[in-house]
Formats: structure tokens, sequence, C-alpha cells
């Protein structure tokens, strides 16, 4: 009877260069994505304390902070601010909404592998739809 057993597989660490052929589940991708997105809004915090600042601060600091989008800051242009803030609102967007797949995971215990796929592909595409829009507002689109 212990002839007729398939060996089991053998499951290792990957190798660097395995890494290009090596495809992650939806939900690794969102479990790397999630910290790449925590990292990404803690190296741009600066980058929100100065607009809040130029927002609120007074009138004059609204219509600099708000020409600095079109017309750019010292050698900084307009479009790449833009990129920033679009990257900002990325991070936010999925870190916001795979944080509530966390919570929704941990509240209702039901974890499957079925279940984190479907959870992991509506956080990508409700993160990347809600950018896309936002984007679109941010430059002018609408």
């Amino acid at each position: 009877m212990a002839d007729t057993l398939k060996p089991r597989p053998v499951y290792r660490n990957i190798h660097v260069t395995q890494i290009v052929g090596y495809r992650l589940p939806p939900a690794g991708i969102v479990s790397i994505l999630h910290r790449i997105s925590g990292v990404v809004m803690f190296l741009l915090l600066p980058f929100v304390m100065w607009m809040f600042d130029a927002s609120v601060t007074s009138e004059i600091s609204y219509d600099g902070f708000a020409s600095a989008f079109s017309a750019g800051i010292g050698f900084v242009p307009g479009w790449f601010l833009k990129l920033v803030a679009l990257a900002l609102i990325w991070a936010y967007l999925l870190h916001f909404i795979a944080g509530l797949r966390h919570l929704w995971m941990d509240a209702t215990h039901s974890v499957s592998k079925q279940q984190g796929h479907h959870s992991a592909v509506f956080t990508l595409a409700s993160s990347l739809l809600l950018t896309v829009l936002l984007g679109a507002k941010l430059f002018g689109l609408y």
C-alpha cells in the first residue's frame, strides 16, 4: 500500500533567479502591495503635511498650493507633483481597502482559499478603479 502513494511535493524557498517565473496568487499580491502602500504613505508623509499646511493656513497659501499642481515648484514640474499625489491616492485606497478586507476576514472568521481569492481580486479591482477615477479628477479630465 505504501508503494502506491505519490510522493509529497517538497516546497522550498524560491531563488532570486526564479522570481520572474513565479506566479503569486491574488491574496499574495494584495499582501505585498499592502506593505508597499504603507511604506509609500510613510515616505510621503512630509508631502501630505505640506499639502495640509498649505491648504489651510490662509487663502494666499491655498492659491500657491493650487498653482503648484499646474505651474510646479522650483525645478519640480506640476505634472510630477500630480503623479506623486496620484501615488499617494493609490497607496491610501489600496491600504484602506486591504485593511477592511483583513478586518472583515477577522470578524467573520470565514477564511477559505476561494473567499481569499475573491476578496483579493475585489481589493485590487476596487482600489484601481477608484484610483483611476480620482486620478482623472486630479488631472482635470472632469
